[in-house]
């Protein structure tokens, strides 16, 4: 008899059916968000021991705090994990550094590795424009520069914010997107004059990998692989086309306060994120990614140094302190030091991976649940996260200090 198709996923109440429609991919710009914030005030470092292992157990415990909660500091290939809740609320079990988990806009990150190794080698230019590359979408696009597009200052219309794109998650979240035509959901005109202003764009990391492959002739997934997993030793990292998650996985969670938590870890398609947001990793392998990327084992010097120019924009959602963006790379002075790495946020998971610019030390902070959906559990977010950058930063090395961060220039 016949395998029957999968039934579409529909959540079982509206806060889920929110999430996953007016969230797909990004959350809501919230108050305090900007990129210009100052960065929270304070003294001191992260904290012992037990009080970061108390600010992950705080956020759980917060009313619609997610459910589970994991970060790992590391320091010279020495990992120190930090956890908080369950990664699964049927069995209990607690997060592990193996566990799987969408990722989410952090893949920003993995689409400027790819898009920057093929620049040190050559193979695409950071002017190089959509016109050159890529001269079937719309004419008006055909000004705008790679570097325009890893630093979301492309004036792309947010693919992912069309109405024609969320009638389709509306009527199944599973839906199976042919990933490369992922633009056509885009309006044809931009947003502003390509490089005038910062604007963050899932369009703009799809139209990336698209340029990424115009210039090898090679599929993103393969690219991947060759430029990112292997040299980075990542053997649990992969972009799925479909809604299955390997197993382990951190499952994610729908939450609200006063109402049980609704598994959601395998609601949506990767395939309406791909480049964009559609990576699923694990913490182990996220530190080691970040780490690999913000520092030296990836990029020629020359490469770096154009990744980081930076310009004020936020990620999505905002990390810890002051926010500022780079190449596929964001900047985050905090009260205790400055880092480079992303976040991300989608249903059922929030990001954040971050660096010191020599990547010898990396932290990530992973809960599950889409945090960004309740101003006041992001904000005990990014404060934990700013903790936990303290805690890396601790004894005074690796993280830059001043206006530009100790490192690369701000963009003049």
């Amino acid at each position: 008899m016949p395998r029957s198709a999968p039934l579409p996923y529909r959540p079982r109440r509206a806060t889920a059916t929110a999430l996953l429609l007016v969230a797909a991919l990004t959350g809501p710009v919230l108050p305090g968000a900007a990129a210009g914030e100052r960065p929270a005030q304070g003294g001191g470092g992260g904290g012992s021991e037990r009080e970061l292992r108390g600010a992950l157990a705080e956020l759980v415990a917060a009313p619609g705090g997610p459910p589970g909660a994991i970060a790992v500091l590391t320091r010279d290939g020495v990992p120190r994990v930090y956890r908080a809740g369950t990664a699964d609320t049927e069995s209990g079990r607690p997060p592990r550094p193996d566990d799987h988990m969408r990722i989410a806009s952090a893949a920003k990150a993995f689409s400027g590795a790819v898009a920057l190794s093929l620049v040190d080698r050559g193979a695409l230019g950071l002017d190089d424009t959509l016109g050159q590359r890529l001269p079937h979408l719309p004419e008006a696009w055909h000004a705008v520069t790679l570097r325009q597009l890893l630093q979301h200052t492309s004036g792309l219309p947010d693919y992912s914010r069309s109405e024609r794109f969320q009638a389709i998650v509306r009527a199944d979240p599973r839906h199976r997107f042919v990933s490369r035509r992922l633009l056509e959901f885009a309006a044809p005109e931009l947003l502003f004059p390509p490089g005038s202003r910062y604007g963050y764009s899932n369009s703009d990391n799809i139209a990336v990998a698209l340029m990424a492959e115009q210039a090898t002739g090679r599929r993103y997934e393969d690219l991947l692989r060759e430029l990112v997993y292997r040299p980075l030793d990542l053997r649990d990292t992969s972009l799925p086309s479909g809604f299955r998650l390997p197993r382990p996985f951190l499952h994610g969670y729908a939450t609200a306060p006063g109402e049980a938590p609704e598994d959601v870890s395998e609601a949506i398609s990767a395939s309406g994120a791909w480049a964009s947001g559609g990576i699923v990793s694990t913490p182990a392998d996220l530190g080691a990614f970040i780490g690999g990327y913000a520092g030296p084992a990836l990029l020629s010097p020359r490469t770096r140094h154009a990744q980081r120019r930076f310009v004020p924009g936020a990620s999505e959602p905002a990390g810890p302190g002051r926010n500022a963006a780079g190449l596929g790379v964001f900047r985050y002075e905090t009260r205790c030091g400055t880092v480079l790495g992303h976040t991300g946020n989608t249903p059922g998971y929030t990001q954040f991976a971050a660096a010191t610019p020599d990547g010898r030390r990396t932290v990530t902070v992973s809960v599950t649940s889409q945090v960004t959906l309740d101003p006041a559990l992001l904000a005990r977010l990014r404060a934990t996260e700013e903790r936990f950058v303290c805690a890396l930063l601790e004894d005074g090395h690796g993280g830059g200090h001043g206006p530009d961060g100790g490192y690369g220039d701000p963009a003049a």
